[in-house]
């Protein structure tokens, strides 16, 4: 695929319990913007069963057209499958470049259309442009998020990444585009792996990308019962309850609700940092927040340089006035 015959930006959505996943509208804004400087379409692929309002709802938020792929076959994400969907698409549409949302499954299909199509794929993107020779500039994290750089995939086609969930914003009103559905069969020889079996850890859902307040403890919280008042108080603002690598190890609360490089990537309106220090790690994963408030004893703690409010003293302390001036505030 060459540069001449490409123009258009494909844009994978996610579907998760009906519904597309938060970072894939998201990264519809940037796809539209890259699209109108080269004067091309932004076209979205929907894959699963029963996706109907999946498909139209991705048509109001920026993409002018949407292909469904709405078939029982995929009803339950198979990498192999999906992929091969993606890459038919690919050489039907010839894009520009393919933009997919990081998350488990996005970092899983990138790289392996990237190597289908011999191409290069820029990871955990965060920002985008358009050189001078009209190739893509992703500016991507570095080291833990201390550094940013900008790839460039010079001359092949497409250029393919994945962009991280809260580094952009949803278009507002967005012109509606069409919704087209299209049948497309995977060949059985290119599926490697099947799942025979699904075993789910008994354990609370827990939506930390699309929440919009997070309440988070670290180390700091000293123990499994001081880490019952990040609990609480997340529970008073009506968010969700995210932790560090160590309280996960500890086992102070599930694997699933870790926050940072090797957890969730989050960008809540509200993001409350309880005994957290404030490692490069957990720092990295949540830079997408509109609004950070630590708590930390220790006045020199990472954490409060990227925090909008910084309250230096024990959280053991300053949790208990947090949680009851928000109660005063919940009664009124």
């Amino acid at each position: 695929m060459t540069k001449t015959e490409t123009k258009n930006i494909l844009v994978y959505i996610e579907v998760a319990e009906g519904a597309p996943v938060k970072v894939s509208t998201e990264i519809l804004a940037p796809a539209r913007a890259i699209a109108d400087q080269k004067d091309g379409q932004v076209i979205a692929a929907v894959i699963g069963s029963g996706i109907g309002d999946a498909a139209a709802k991705v048509a109001g938020l920026g993409a002018d057209k949407v292909i469904a792929v709405d078939d029982a076959a995929y009803a339950d994400y198979n990498l192999d499958a999906y992929a091969d969907v993606l890459a038919q698409l690919i050489e039907k549409e010839k894009p520009e470049a393919v933009f997919i949302g990081g998350t488990q499954d996005g970092k899983d299909i990138a790289p392996k259309l990237a190597a289908a199509f011999q191409t290069g794929c820029a990871s955990d993107v965060v920002a985008t442009a358009l050189d001078d020779g009209g190739n893509i500039v992703f500016t991507c994290p570095l080291y833990s998020g201390t550094i940013l750089t900008d790839m460039v995939i010079a001359d092949a086609r497409p250029q393919i990444a994945t962009l991280r969930s809260g580094a952009f914003k949803k278009l507002e009103d967005a012109k509606a585009g069409e919704v087209v559905a299209e049948a497309i069969t995977v060949a059985d020889d290119a599926i490697k792996a099947t799942i025979r079996e699904s075993v789910k850890e008994i354990t609370e859902a827990v939506n930390l990308e699309d929440a919009e307040i997070i309440v988070s403890g670290g180390r700091g919280m000293g123990s499994a019962e001081n880490f019952k008042l990040v609990e609480e108080l997340a529970e008073v603002l009506g968010g969700v309850v995210g932790a560090t690598r160590p309280a996960i190890e500890d086992g102070w609360v599930p694997r699933n609700h870790q926050v940072g490089q090797s957890g969730k990537i989050v960008a809540p309106k509200l993001y409350i940092a309880c005994g957290i220090s404030g490692a490069t790690q957990h720092l990295s994963g949540i830079t997408g927040s509109d609004y950070i408030v630590a708590i930390n004893k220790d006045e020199d703690a990472p954490i409060f340089s990227v925090a909008n409010v910084g309250i230096v003293g024990n959280a053991l302390k300053v949790l208990p006035v947090m949680i009851e001036e928000a109660r005063k505030i919940k009664a009124q």
